[in-house]
């Protein structure tokens, strides 16, 4: 690989993806998949059908809309203020 300074600091990049992707998913499928077990045991136990299941599924759904979108800006800002900083070695112009 060069060392030429064009692929110096991009682990920080791909770190900060990482995490971001990470992050973002365990927001999109943890609610879900709670929402999915306690509601099918509670369906169960009360025997309602899947009236309890469909119930805590919306509610799942509707705080992930809702934390969703704060999440990303997050990270967006975080993205910025990482872009901004010179990397090591580099001269800013």
């Amino acid at each position: 690989m060069p060392q030429d300074g064009s692929n110096q600091g991009l682990g920080q990049y791909y770190a900060f993806a990482a995490k971001a992707m990470g992050d973002i998913t365990i927001t999109i499928a943890a609610p879900a998949v709670l929402a999915a077990i306690l509601g099918r045991w509670l369906d169960q136990h009360f025997a309602t059908g899947k009236l309890l299941f469909i119930i805590l599924l919306s509610v799942a759904f509707v705080l992930t809309i809702m934390i969703l979108p704060r999440k990303i800006r997050q990270y967006g800002q975080a993205y910025q203020k990482l872009t901004d900083q010179p990397s090591a070695g580099a001269t800013r112009r």
